[in-house]
């Protein structure tokens, strides 16, 4: 989100920028009869509180966060340093391939860089991932709904996926992990600047169009509204219904932005405890300064960064520490160890 700001050390000089047995013993037959019983007994509640849960969001699967962003790069030897030895993301060899280099956030999160087709998107953010219990059941409830999902498909590990396009032609897609959904904080690697992906924009032309798809159709909640001035909403934040990740609506934007304009709004952004600290890691990362560290108009403290494309990479802190503008949040916050 762009912000207004102070410098980290003196929030009181604001500025303006672009923006979770049994004890006896048993014959082995018996044994294992009881053992199938009762795992039967624990697993079937879980089964039917997804499919209740399902029932309640009329027949949609639980979407608990972002489970990948995907991003356009020119150059990929620079794009693999600025995120692998800057940001300190640690590269997944498992994932990927010739054309695509994965970097984990966490253990259920990655961000996925791949070489910018020709000619270049107006948008280089090139798509995003939402984790699902159920992928089949997720395309079948978007079917019913008059969309028109690629097929499931099952890639190395086990996890299977497929995309759709919002309606204004952004790259959505629904990812059911092999050993489960969500975005699960695990311990940094060394230089790793944040361990939780928890938002990720793009430029929105017509908001009633994409609330149709995000809140009516997905069943996404506003988390917080705001602008550069009251009563402005030119930053939209949308909730999965699941989860506390969210995706951000980057509204009032000329379709003439240039190129820099359109790095500052389609981005996405890591969370992290204190932005003190993240900004001292990137400095031992061997980050040069550029922005300054600053309280966003949420309330909360975040830093840009801009990767050779000029995609923004927000870090911003989990919680605010001032009241926000505009509107209050309707959400809960996210946090590192928070699905």
């Amino acid at each position: 989100m762009p912000s207004r700001l102070g410098p980290l050390d003196a929030p009181g000089n604001p500025r303006v920028d672009f923006p979770s047995r049994w004890s006896w013993e048993l014959t082995p037959l018996s044994e294992r009869s009881v053992i199938g019983f009762a795992a039967a007994v624990l697993v079937l509640p879980l089964i039917l509180h997804g499919a209740a849960r399902a029932a309640d969001s009329g027949g949609r699967p639980p979407i608990t966060g972002i489970a990948d962003v995907r991003l356009f790069i020119t150059d990929v030897a620079d794009a693999h340093t600025f995120y692998e030895k800057t940001v300190g993301l640690p590269v997944d060899s498992r994932c990927g391939s010739r054309e695509i280099v994965c970097l984990n956030v966490n253990s259920r999160q990655k961000l996925e860089l791949e070489s910018v087709p020709a000619p270049a998107p107006f948008n280089l953010v090139a798509r995003i991932t939402f984790a699902t219990p159920n992928a089949a059941l997720m395309r079948r409830y978007l079917t019913s709904k008059g969309l028109t999902p690629g097929s499931v498909s099952t890639e190395p590990g086990g996890a299977r996926r497929f995309e759709v396009k919002d309606p204004e032609g952004h790259a959505i897609a629904f990812l059911e992990a092999a050993g489960g959904s969500g975005g699960s904080a695990t311990r940094a690697a060394p230089g790793q600047t944040s361990v939780k992906l928890i938002h990720a924009g793009f430029i929105v032309r017509d908001r009633q169009a994409e609330d149709h798809f995000y809140k009516d159709i997905l069943g996404f909640h506003l988390y917080w509204q705001g602008g550069m001035k009251e009563g402005e909403n030119s930053w939209v934040s949308m909730q999965v219904p699941d989860g506390t990740d969210w995706l951000e609506y980057m509204l009032n934007i000329p379709a003439s932005a240039d190129r820099h304009t359109r790095g500052v709004m389609n981005h996405f952004a890591l969370g992290v405890v204190s932005i003190a600290a993240a900004r001292k890691q990137l400095l031992d990362n061997g980050w040069q300064p550029g922005e300054a560290p600053k309280i966003g108009r949420d309330g909360k403290w975040q830093l840009n960064l801009y990767d050779p494309d000029e995609t923004r990479v927000e870090f911003m802190e989990f919680t605010p520490v001032e009241r926000p503008c505009c509107s209050e949040f309707t959400g809960t916050h996210p946090s590192a160890t928070a699905p």
